[in-house]
């Protein structure tokens, strides 16, 4: 078959190619991104007779393509994060078969809506994959009324991923809700027609009709209007990919990243590379997320002297030289997400991921990625690379500007390890040297800043890194440390107005600003802050034989009733501490 539009086939024609793996797609193709919402819409538009636009298939033939080439089935059960990868398939010797360059994203969300499931989080839910924080949905339809003339999605038709509590509580004999997947039971109308008496919806015009137009569009109308290309050169199939993905749900610039980096990898870069992500989220509580733009930032730093999101960047010998040190990029990356995570980092506090790249492209050059974690090596660079990190958290250096910077920091580890004259440590002085003059992104703190930090809440992202340059002096790499109220939270939050001789020591007690931030808290080991829990700071202190020089706890009453003397004098203690760090 040549070139050119072939004639239009059903949806359920390509559903069947889907399940009999007539249908695959190449791994240049990005993972499946498209929303509930989104899935809702298409379905409205086909029942409307709308256009969906062409779609482009790749005729694969010959062997060659077939054995040096990965190809993917299509996703059909969609878990947000944990199964949005599609399912391998080795294509060796495999029979001819279609591999589909533009309309995936529109051909996986009408198996979805027909045949598979979508999962997403719930609203202040945890990220865990459980079906009471990610419950299975399944598309539905009400067919016993249209959506009203002026609803946002400009809809008719109501079709919603409904769980199985929600099918049950929407279901009423006035809204009937049918599942999509159980149309595919009707092959022939006439059976259709015979469901529909059975059920008493002769009299009713709209249910009647509606399903009637739902079997229509799935069996008869031939909607999925595609192109054919039959060359079996990979080249030209890039560039027709890079072309046609212009339109639709846009391609991203890293997305197209992506695609050419897992055309050049000869081993799966589209497994390989989520692969590390998942590897990264399950380091620390909560897990660091990072995506596949980092991974591919990262590589960018590690080995090309220009390292922004440019193709030239991402071209055969770079990406060549990406997978013959994969194996240690992927350790360095896990091994440095480790150390942040034993240095008391988690995703909350580590809020500008680039961050990491500098600690990675240290430990890789370095050749450490097999030790840094160990609990007796490395000490110095820890501490420095800790003290580094809070400093750049802090400041915000990587806000914007953030090839600048990573090229900056790049440039002094760079020189730190060719310096031959002393034994490498991670170069924090050098860094600072390096952009003390640029006002945006040096890391020294004015007294105004200080001033500010030292309000910061105790759940807010600024206040471990806070806590942990304040207390550096302390052993991270060993101990698990919490962030603690010295006087007791709930000496303050359940106060009453009655318990103060007057409204300015009421105001001064329950002001947040005082008792919730970085004034009245500090980092405590684990073990010895849950037997801490409420007791009076006073008494916590003398029981326990506190070091107060060692927890920064000043030389004055810790009596509740002289709190005010206590924030005052924890002020200074705090001030004259930073301005050491820094």
């Amino acid at each position: 078959m040549s070139n050119g539009f072939a004639r239009p086939i059903t949806i359920k024609n390509a559903i069947d190619h889907i399940v009999d793996r007539t249908y695959l797609l190449p791994a240049i193709q990005r993972k499946f991104v498209w929303s509930s919402d989104q899935i809702e819409v298409l379905f409205d538009s086909i029942m409307r007779g709308y256009p969906i636009n062409s779609f482009m298939f790749w005729e694969i033939k010959e062997d060659k393509i077939k054995n040096d080439f990965k190809f993917y089935q299509f996703l059909t059960e969609y878990r947000q994060f944990f199964k949005e990868d599609n399912p391998d398939i080795d294509t060796k010797g495999y029979k001819p078969f279609f591999a589909v360059i533009d309309g995936q994203q529109r051909l996986t969300s009408i198996y979805i809506g027909l045949k598979g499931s979508y999962a997403y989080k719930l609203h202040r839910k945890w990220l865990y994959d459980t079906e009471e924080n990610m419950p299975t949905r399944h598309l539905y339809l009400n067919i016993s009324s249209p959506l009203p003339e002026e609803n946002e999605r400009q809809m008719v038709y109501d079709f919603q991923f409904l769980t199985k509590a929600e099918y049950e509580r929407k279901s009423t004999p006035e809204n009937v809700w049918f599942k999509i997947n159980d149309i595919l039971r009707f092959e022939k109308a006439d059976d259709l027609d015979n469901f529909i008496e059975e059920k008493g919806w002769l009299s009713k015009q709209f249910t009647k009709s509606t399903i009637r137009q739902l079997r229509k569009v799935i069996f008869d109308d031939p909607l999925i209007n595609y192109y054919l290309e039959t060359t079996q050169e990979i080249d030209t199939v890039l560039d027709i990919f890079i072309r046609t993905n212009s339109g639709g749900e846009p391609l991203s610039f890293s997305d197209l990243l992506m695609s050419i980096t897992t055309a050049h990898w000869k081993a799966d870069a589209r497994k390989e590379i989520p692969d590390v992500v998942s590897k990264v989220f399950a380091i620390g509580n909560p897990g660091f997320l990072v995506n596949k733009d980092f991974v591919l930032k990262t590589c960018l730093v590690l080995f090309n002297d220009n390292i922004k999101f440019e193709l030239r960047n991402f071209d055969q010998s770079n990406v060549i030289l990406f997978e013959q040190n994969w194996d240690r990029i992927k350790k360095s990356i896990t091994e440095t997400f480790t150390l942040l995570s034993n240095l008391g980092f988690n995703n909350h506090s580590l809020r500008a991921k680039n961050a990491a790249i500098p600690i990675i492209y240290y430990i890789y050059h370095r050749g450490i990625e097999n030790d840094i974690n160990s609990p007796i090596k490395f000490l110095e660079d820890k501490q420095l690379i800790r003290k580094w990190l809070c400093l750049s958290l802090l400041k915000g250096v990587f806000g914007n500007q953030s090839d600048t910077v990573l090229a900056g920091i790049r440039k002094v580890i760079k020189a730190e390890l060719a310096d031959t004259g002393k034994s490498p440590v991670f170069p924090l002085d050098r860094i600072k040297s390096e952009f003390k003059g640029n006002p945006s992104k040096n890391l020294s703190f004015e007294d105004e800043f200080i001033e500010g930090l030292l309000t910061t809440q105790k759940d807010a992202s600024e206040c471990f890194p806070i806590l942990s340059l304040i207390y550096s002096h302390l052993n991270f790499g060993n101990q698990d440390y919490h962030k603690d109220h010295l006087h007791p939270a709930s000496s303050f939050y359940n106060s009453k107005r009655t318990s103060y001789s007057n409204d300015e020591d009421f105001q001064f007690y329950t002001n947040p600003t005082n008792w919730n931030s970085i004034l009245n808290l500090q980092l405590l080991n684990g073990t010895l802050n849950q037997s801490k829990l409420t007791t009076p700071l006073g008494e916590w202190v003398t029981t326990n034989n506190i070091d107060r020089i060692n927890q920064l706890i000043p030389d004055v009453s810790l009596n509740l009733a002289d709190f005010r003397d206590f924030v005052d004098a924890r002020r200074q203690l705090l001030i004259a501490q930073l301005k050491r760090m820094v």
